[in-house]
């Protein structure tokens, strides 16, 4: 896998929005506190179009991110917000210059549509925060986030969870939001998850949902290749008015029961304030 190269003080931080538009109010916070981190937060006014709920039409998103994948002076690209959106403009981006020149990526939730790109292009990418959650994130994501930019060790710390199943393996780690890879299955750009470690967390979701997507990776053979599985936040998760009958744990610790892998959950990343950061395409210890 490529490293894009580590940022030091002064390095330019592109803010884009691929998906759901932003206003500058709310990530006002985060371009001051990129700029007393060290470095120089660049946008213009394109990041703010709006197109119904999107950052401007499939095309202006599209135009933009191209704009600082392709700039040479550019030397990290921080999507703003996820939402819905990225899926529908991955395909209009080239990739070529970028990959004369690879910077790091950084966002999370509708990103995954774009680390997995970045995972079949063998470049890693930052799952981590994004600038419209700075201001509510815990000070160790804020931190893991601009160490990982700089080419510092991230370690993590996180409470035992009574579903996680014991055990020790290690392995490339992919994935992202559930729904997202979900929609991705079967797609030039779903990751490799043979002998990988997969990485998975979710919002906003009804539990039977959890379980079609999970059932889904299941009969796909994703959950029967891989060394092992870390679970994210899972947060606010819903029930029908006929309750489903399991939590969001224990659907997904049923699927991979008997596989022999070790299975951590509580992991601190996803739609949490302590959403610290992981290198997606790196190795990964369990």
């Amino acid at each position: 896998m490529i490293t894009p190269k580590s940022l030091t003080a002064g390095s330019k931080v592109a803010l884009v929005a691929p998906a759901k538009k932003i206003l500058f109010d709310e990530i006002s916070f985060a371009i001051d506190y990129i700029r007393e981190r060290g470095f120089i937060p660049v946008y213009d006014e394109r990041l703010f179009i709006e197109h119904n709920q999107f950052a401007g039409n499939d095309d202006e998103r599209a135009a933009v991110l191209q704009y600082y994948l392709d700039d040479y002076d550019i030397d990290a690209i921080m999507c703003v917000r996820g939402g819905y959106g990225t899926v529908r403009i991955i395909d209009k981006l080239n990739f070529d210059k970028f990959l004369q020149n690879p910077k790091w990526i950084v966002g999370y939730s509708d990103v995954t549509v774009l680390h997995c790109k970045l995972q079949s292009l063998g470049v890693e990418s930052l799952h981590a925060t994004m600038p419209i959650n700075f201001p509510t994130n815990t000070i160790e994501s804020l931190d893991t986030l601009f160490d990982a930019l700089m080419g510092k060790e991230v370690t993590y710390d996180y409470p035992e969870s009574p579903y996680s199943i014991k055990g020790e393996t290690e392995g490339i780690i992919v994935g992202g939001n559930i729904s997202v890879l979900y929609s991705l299955l079967g797609s030039d750009i779903f990751p490799d998850t043979k002998d990988k470690i997969l990485f998975i967390e979710d919002l906003d979701e009804y539990l039977y949902h959890i379980d079609r997507m999970m059932m889904a990776f299941e009969r796909a053979g994703v959950l029967d290749e891989i060394r092992g599985l870390v679970v994210g936040g899972l947060t606010k998760m819903h029930d029908n008015a006929v309750p489903f009958g399991k939590t969001a744990e224990e659907i997904i610790q049923e699927k991979v029961n008997g596989k022999n892998i070790p299975v951590i959950f509580n992991f601190p990343a996803g739609h949490v304030n302590d959403n610290r950061a992981i290198v997606l395409g790196r190795n990964f210890k369990m």
